[in-house]
């Protein structure tokens, strides 16, 4: 049985200054009624806390960086996805449709960066480890804040794949959306025992705030 000081552990401190904040595929397709690939209106609760994340990073200099999924008519850029998702050969997350947008309450600003993927992982075959090394100066930025949609598929992707290219990761259990509360819960278990630390909306701002050299690394 794992030990609650295993699951509570803090293997390593948050610097504001080394951060760089994800927002996930927060477009229409996914958390308007009438898109594609809504489901159910849960995703649509985190829209609030994604929203207090990004201004309190913009207001502090932390990097906001977006994602939207595209897929293609003439060329069927994600063969294997649209296996699973059969609707999405011929309608869904069309460059120039509303559907692809991201939501008008999280709209970027003019120089944000947008990152185009055709996969789950963000990391995937784009530009986002250039963004990465390069935004605050090279090899800055040593932590990723994830947050988005959706939790158990484009985000805990995105979390894993960052995890794997030595990024610590801030995965921000009330500003990431799921479908259902199975798959949500599942994905922070996960992410907390393997891949990143897990944190509410208010506990990463006071993080940010407030800085973390009072906590001890964990030493197992």
């Amino acid at each position: 049985m794992e030990k609650k000081s295993e699951v509570n552990r803090v293997p390593w401190r948050i610097n504001h200054k080394r951060c760089a904040l994800i927002v996930i595929d927060m477009q229409n397709e996914f958390l308007k009624p009438g898109g594609a690939l809504y489901l159910s209106n849960k995703p649509t609760k985190v829209v609030p806390n994604i929203k207090r994340i990004i201004e309190y990073c913009r207001d502090n200099d932390i990097p906001v960086i977006y994602t939207q999924t595209l897929l293609k008519d003439k060329f069927n850029i994600s063969p294997l996805e649209v296996s699973y998702q059969p609707f999405l050969m011929d309608k869904g997350l069309r460059q120039g449709t509303p559907g692809y947008e991201i939501i008008e309450e999280l709209a970027p600003m003019p120089g944000e960066h947008i990152v185009i993927k055709h996969r789950y992982d963000a990391f995937y075959n784009t530009n986002l480890p250039l963004v990465l090394n390069n935004i605050r100066g090279l090899g800055v930025v040593d932590t990723l804040i994830i947050t988005g949609t959706v939790t158990n598929v484009c985000c805990e992707s995105t979390a894993r794949s960052a995890f794997m290219r030595d990024y610590k990761v801030v995965f921000v259990s009330d500003a990431n959306g799921a479908h259902d509360d199975t798959a949500q819960e599942a994905t922070l278990n996960n992410i907390r025992r393997f891949f990143g630390r897990v944190l509410s909306t208010e506990e990463l701002i006071t993080a940010l705030s407030e800085g973390e050299g009072h906590l001890a690394p964990y030493v197992k």
